[in-house]
């Protein structure tokens, strides 16, 4: 082999031993950026993965909760009794009583104060009594309270949702002149109950 191609050959063997170097010292930087880049994308999905069914269960959640807030606003299929004492040969004050008891812990479960009370026995103006004075006792309760608005709100909510026949006659609403965010309501609610 003459010396020029001898030459040649070692030059081009430099050259590729430079090349198959530049190659693999590329590959490697590629390698070492790559792989990170790879793994960071690996763990993100494992991520997003966790995350989808975390978000999965708080969507039923959120539609359990929604269902069960909606349940107890939707308060038309409640079924109301008529109030019955249990102690026979009672007066209508008497019979009254157990149920007059009842609102009163509503009010004071409320925090609602109570500037007065009035209240008057089998009214005679009573549609509901006319029609069968003989089986109940009907008691109409006059009330001046005070109250803010969520308080008053809740009280209105516990009675509509309360489990003996009622009546609300009248309620009068006036934010009291020096903070309007406390309430002078006159109430005035007729409480039924069976004769004894």
């Amino acid at each position: 082999m003459p010396e020029e191609t001898k030459e040649i050959l070692s030059k081009l063997k430099v050259a590729v031993g430079i090349l198959a170097f530049a190659v693999l010292a590329a590959a490697a930087v590629i390698y070492m950026n790559i792989v990170p880049i790879v793994q960071n994308i690996m763990d993100m999905n494992e991520q997003y993965a966790a995350q989808t069914l975390v978000l999965a269960e708080k969507q039923k959640e959120l539609q359990d909760l929604e269902l069960t807030v909606k349940k107890q606003e939707d308060l038309s299929d409640i079924e109301k009794q008529v109030f019955e004492s249990k102690e026979p040969g009672l007066d209508a004050e008497g019979i009254i009583a157990g149920e007059f008891s009842e609102i009163l812990q509503l009010i004071r479960a409320n925090t609602i104060k109570m500037r007065s009370i009035n209240y008057t026995y089998d009214p005679g103006d009573d549609a509901f009594v006319k029609g069968a004075p003989q089986k109940f006792n009907v008691a109409q309760l006059d009330m001046e309270m005070i109250a803010n608005y969520k308080t008053f709100e809740t009280f209105l909510r516990d009675l509509y949702k309360h489990e003996h026949f009622l009546d609300i006659a009248k309620v009068e609403v006036t934010p009291y002149e020096k903070n309007k965010s406390v309430l002078l309501i006159n109430f005035s609610i007729k409480l039924y109950a069976k004769k004894g």
